[in-house]
């Protein structure tokens, strides 16, 4: 039996809803995520305090006891109740749980410290070769590349900011890292973070 002209009409537009629900139906395939950059996944080890770092202790319930405190020379401070402190060489959470367990020994009951690191002023990065202001800059945490070549004011028409090498000392042996400043820009590489003591070197352009 031949089929009108309107059933071939319904026909074709359930065909077609058909097929645009399969569609809707299917799952979608996703777009490979980027690789991560190797260097980038590098473990940053905790902070440690120095001669001349300054830190603020906060002690809840006891603002007498809360304040700033700079390391001094012998890497400690003198701190309320406990004297000289020696800080040097240990991490911000070391030096918190020091201070609490000096208090909780006689002074306060179930002390409750927070220490915080305001200034880094004994890890230093050192940042040479084609940049405006080579020289010695503080080391600030999450510091990254760019951050870096940036506070030594930036490339000169000669460099080549595509070939910067970053060294390091990992375990007593220097390791280096290329770095592409430029394809950090558009997105190409990662960011990368230093580490107190890096060395940043620009290289000079040949073309």
């Amino acid at each position: 039996m031949a089929l009108t002209t309107r059933a071939w009409i319904r026909l074709f537009i359930v065909g077609s809803m058909a097929a645009a629900l399969a569609a809707c139906a299917a799952p979608r395939s996703q777009a490979p995520s980027k690789a991560p950059d190797p260097d980038q996944l590098r473990a940053i080890p905790a902070q440690t305090l120095g001669t001349g770092d300054v830190f603020e202790v906060r002690v809840v319930g006891e603002p007498e006891l809360s304040g700033s405190y700079r390391v001094a020379s012998d890497g400690s401070i003198s701190f309320p109740f406990c004297g000289r402190v020696s800080v040097g060489s240990e991490t911000a959470t070391e030096v918190s749980e020091k201070l609490t367990t000096c208090l909780a020994d006689g002074y306060l009951k179930n002390p409750q410290v927070t220490v915080f690191l305001k200034e880094h002023n004994s890890k230093k990065v050192f940042v040479f070769g084609e940049v405006n202001k080579p020289g010695t800059f503080p080391f600030e945490d999450r510091m990254n590349v760019v951050q870096a070549i940036t506070l030594a004011g930036g490339f000169t028409k000669q460099a080549s900011r595509n070939s910067v090498l970053v060294t390091r000392s990992v375990e007593g042996k220097e390791e280096r890292i290329k770095v592409a400043v430029d394809d950090i820009g558009t997105g190409k590489q990662a960011n990368l973070l230093l580490q107190p003591g890096d060395i940043v070197y620009v290289n000079e352009s040949f073309f």
